[in-house]
């Protein structure tokens, strides 16, 4: 059977201000999108940690009656607050018909130098999940960090953090609260606010 390389169907979203850059591993298939754009999963938790951390409300950007997310209110959140996001696998093969990273080969990943290069104002390098670490971890050249820690590197002639995430995914065997936890501590780290 003959392997699909797929392309990324987004553009980096990365505001003027940007001082986080997030990056994932890929979006799922379209089929399983409720708006396009990054994290379109109806059930992955990004967006209700997101809502937690600065709202207080898991349910913020969510259109529950739609069963999708409010797509203008979180770009409208991500400029305001200065969150970019990508991911770490810019084609890729699924060797199984899900979205798993245990199943995803990365044909061709990000050129994260060029993107930081463009973008001067990002301080912070957020991965979610073990195989967007071990990219990042591999393409600067250290050790990735343990879950919900940071390293202080030297790339691109200028000092990054990059910090290491739990997967938003339900399926990676943590609580949404705990999540919360892990990512508004990495938040405040990089003074991320409202």
């Amino acid at each position: 059977m003959e392997k699909i390389i797929e392309s990324h169907p987004f553009e980096p979203f990365i505001p003027d201000n940007s001082k986080v850059l997030m990056l994932g591993t890929f979006p799922p298939k379209p089929e399983r999108w409720s708006m396009e754009f990054f994290y379109p999963n109806w059930i992955n938790d990004m967006w209700r940690i997101m809502g937690s951390i600065f709202y207080e409300d898991p349910l913020h950007f969510v259109d529950g009656e739609l069963r999708r997310f409010d797509l203008p209110k979180i770009k409208h959140f991500l400029c305001d607050v200065g969150i970019a996001l990508y991911d770490t696998g810019v084609k890729v093969i699924r060797h199984k018909d899900n979205a798993s990273d245990k199943y995803l080969e990365i044909v061709e990943r990000i050129d994260l130098q060029s993107m930081l290069k463009n973008n001067a104002s990002i301080t912070s390098i957020v991965t979610a999940g073990e195989k967007a670490t071990s990219v990042v971890a591999e393409i600067i050249g250290v050790k990735a960090p343990k879950m919900g820690e940071f390293v202080d590197v030297e790339y691109c002639n200028r000092q990054l953090k990059l910090f290491r995430m739990p997967s938003s995914s339900r399926a990676y065997p943590m609580s949404l609260a705990k999540k919360v936890e892990y990512y508004a501590t990495m938040f405040a780290i990089n003074d991320i606010h409202l």
